[in-house]
């Protein structure tokens, strides 16, 4: 389960019996898995919206949240990109005849490729229950009856959900909205991947993001990574990672999976590369850890870590560093001591060895960063699994300093963003005081409903109203069946979407899809063309401008609908300007810079610049800005960051999103990196499990929820699929397998999903 110093496997590396992709991540698959959704006909607006991808300018990407350079390459793209691009700049339409030859029962049995493949939408449409068909409405008649729908109810039981994608500007309207309105009810797709950074960084550090550059990947000499896919989430990011490899710097993996973008690179846009040359490699180490296993390996680390220094005291830690700037040192010191090393090695499923490797490359680095994504946060202790990675920071010294820092990795293009300009649940999050000056009203201070309470809030019927800026909340929550049934009970179901999805089907009583401009689409408004603006995961903010010809001349933008909606349910306020502020949206950036002046003062003057402008972040700094002044060192109370402990006959569930696949959004039937084709009802599982449960491969299962909560859950018809797993686990498809997870099962400080660490069993299929 390692690599040699050469990059090359060794034999115990890959199960050979099991699906593996024999090529490198991007190379000739990447460009031929792109041409295949280019299709035969190709979008001539597409071709150049490529070209204008991620530069100053141009329009910034939709597929992940990796920072865009000041110095962009010719094409500054990747699969990942250019198929979102292309599934969004379609030629099809889902237009009024589609919804006229279409029930909405009807549309429940396509797949979620089908149902976005349809294209387009080009007209608001309203739900009529005794057609069961969404029927074309006018925009001011949906306006109208959305806001007297909401004025019916008390602000509290309505909830503004918003998906990552919507710039800021129209980010900031809504939560506007929703405080003029009278909530805080504002989840966003944050709350079911990255709240536990929000949460957990903040109370370690002080800060709810990462603390790294650009610049940093180019000094580090070690780089420790935990359970992010780069291959397949955030493939840009792949290049400044095999060159730092190249120039010396030691990347150690931990993932359950084996991802073929961690492991070697080659260089789509390096002529020399895609024909002579050799793939890079990229993880000089690559250990698959088991799931929820990541805290016990880096407290085999910190024990191997804390006693080199024992044997050469003051040449390992940074004692000025810890004495100076951190607490709880002793505390952590004890807890690890206290573990013991059969329980660190049986928890996570590592040798000694490895272990061993790793702390080497540590103790060898000047300069570490710490990366990971949500094969840390959606799980239970989640912030158990940030607190040790932050621990492994802190021993030496390793924020504050060029080269090193922790860095999540983020998936929506501006779930960030939202945040940093108030979409949030938690007032104290968001300067009130401030907005109540600005726009001379009182705001509500109650904690709004994060996306797990607010789910609970639909089950339970307190909830009436669901207004989602983007997303396909219905088919990305957790215990997704339970959802399904109640959603139609709702009041109002609102849906501002660019494609239809499966939420859509489950209209509430009152129900509208509302057409937005995506972000590739030219935006005018009545002061002229519009540029939005959006936060990459390293702190950068960037101007964004579309030149599509929108596919309908029905299509609002987004800031437009949120301001339509708004202006239809409030009264007037002399101090809030909904149309003018959509016929200039740098009136809406003035607006953002007098409530946020630290992060966006000057906001429009350097919307533009090259490389976008950095907001800072004072964790960086060493201005620790948590209730101590401090950073903490965490005490492990724990070994797994699993709910539950291993029992005879009960796996691990870990969910996983595809290579051909953003969220929700299928864009075909191939997971190339990880050498599979075809139908996504597959269940991953290793031979020596397949042998101990009775399986055979091809043999058709069901998977059974193992939580102790008297719900049943069951998915049914997965087809059993051999694959190199750590022990005690099975993987399958994000969403097909998310009945399984239930709402309750979330991490315990910020209620994320705990979608990597499901109790399951497997029995046979009916």
């Amino acid at each position: 389960m390692a690599q040699d110093d050469t990059g090359a496997h060794r034999a115990a590396t890959q199960d050979p019996g099991t699906p593996e992709y024999d090529g490198a991540s991007g190379g000739w698959g990447s460009l031929k898995g792109t041409m295949r959704l280019f299709g035969k006909d190709p979008n001539p607006e597409a071709v150049e919206a490529l070209r204008r991808l991620n530069k100053p300018g141009g329009v910034m990407c939709t597929a992940c949240a990796w920072t865009k350079p000041a110095k962009p390459h010719p094409l500054e793209i990747c699969e990942n990109g250019a198929k979102a691009t292309f599934w969004e700049m379609t030629g099809d339409r889902a237009d009024l005849d589609f919804f006229v030859e279409n029930t909405v029962s009807a549309l429940r049995a396509k797949s979620d490729h089908e149902l976005e493949k349809a294209g387009r939408l080009v007209h608001p449409m309203r739900y009529d229950a005794t057609r069961d068909r969404y029927l074309p409405v006018e925009w001011e008649t949906a306006f109208a009856e959305i806001g007297a729908a909401l004025n019916a109810m008390q602000p509290k039981e309505a909830v503004f959900y918003s998906s990552g994608h919507a710039g800021l500007e129209a980010s900031y309207l809504y939560q506007l909205f929703a405080r003029l309105y009278g909530h805080n009810n504002l989840p966003q797709s944050s709350n079911m991947c990255h709240e536990t950074t929000s949460v957990g960084l903040n109370e370690l550090i002080g800060s709810p993001v990462g603390t790294c550059v650009m610049e940093d990947f180019d000094h580090a000499d070690a780089i420790f990574f935990f359970g992010q896919n780069t291959g397949s989430n955030s493939p840009r990011f792949l290049r400044p990672l095999a060159q730092a490899a190249e120039r010396g710097c030691e990347i150690v993996t931990f993932n359950p999976v084996r991802e073929k973008g961690l492991i070697e690179f080659v260089d789509p846009q390096s002529p020399v590369q895609m024909t002579v040359g050799k793939p890079s490699p990229v993880s000089k180490h690559y250990f698959q850890v088991k799931p929820g296993g990541d805290i016990a390996a880096v407290a085999g680390m910190l024990k191997l870590i804390l006693a080199a220094e024992d044997a050469a005291p003051g040449t390992v830690l940074d004692h000025a560093f810890i004495a100076e700037h951190t607490k709880d040192f002793e505390a952590m010191r004890a807890a690890i001591d206290a573990v013991e090393w059969p329980d660190i090695l049986a928890t996570c499923g590592l040798t000694r060895e490895m272990i061993e490797a790793a702390a080497d490359v540590y103790l060898r680095a000047g300069r570490v960063i710490c990366i990971y994504g949500m094969g840390l946060t959606q799980h239970v202790h989640g912030w158990q699994n940030l607190g040790m990675l932050v621990n492994l920071l802190l021993l030496r010294g390793h924020i504050g300093r060029k080269g090193t820092g922790i860095s999540p990795v983020r998936g929506h293009s501006n779930v960030q963003g939202q945040r940093t300009v108030g979409i949030a649940e938690k007032p104290k999050l968001v300067p009130l005081d401030r907005m109540e000056t600005q726009f001379g009203f009182t705001a509500p201070r109650e904690e709004g409903l994060n996306a797990v309470h607010a789910s609970e809030g639909v089950i339970d019927g307190s909830v009436k109203a669901m207004i989602l800026l983007g997303g396909n909340l219905v088919r990305a929550l957790p215990d997704s069946l339970r959802i399904e049934e109640a959603w139609p009970n709702l009041d109002l179901t609102v849906n501002v979407a660019t494609k239809l999805n499966r939420t859509h089907l489950f209209p509430g009583k009152a129900a509208y899809i509302l057409p937005c401009l995506g972000r590739m689409d030219e935006d005018i408004q009545e002061s002229g063309p519009q540029a939005v603006t959006i936060e990459c995961s390293l702190s950068n903010v960037y101007a964004s401008v579309g030149k599509g010809n929108p596919p309908s001349s029905k299509l609002k933008s987004e800031v437009a609908i949120v301001a339509g909606m708004a202006k239809a349910t409030l009264p007037p306020n002399p101090r809030v300007d909904w149309d003018g502020w959509t016929a200039d949206y740098d009136r809406i950036r003035d607006l953002i810079a007098e409530t946020f002046p630290d992060d966006f003062h000057d906001f429009n003057a350097r919307k533009d610049k090259s490389g976008g402008f950095w907001r800072g972040n004072a964790a960086r700094e060493r201005d620790w800005q948590t209730e101590s002044g401090k950073a903490h060192f965490t005490a492990p109370t724990v070994l797994s960051a699993l709910a539950r402990d291993p029992v005879e006959g009960r796996m691990t569930l870990v969910t996983l999103r595809s290579n051909d696949q953003f969220n929700t959004t299928v864009y075909g039937f191939s997971d190339r990196l990880r050498g599979l084709e075809g139908p996504r009802n597959i269940l991953l599982i290793n031979h020596e499990e397949m042998g101990r449960q009775g399986l055979s491969e091809g043999q058709r299962v069901a998977l059974v929820s193992d939580a102790e909560d008297g719900i049943a859950r069951e998915v049914d018809n997965l087809i059993v699929t051999p694959f190199d797993l750590p022990n005690g686990c099975v993987a399958g498809y994000y969403p097909e397998l998310n009945p399984l997870v239930p709402l309750s099962l979330h991490e315990e400080k910020s209620q994320t999903p705990a979608y990597k660490g499901a109790p399951v069993r497997i029995r046979a299929a009916r």
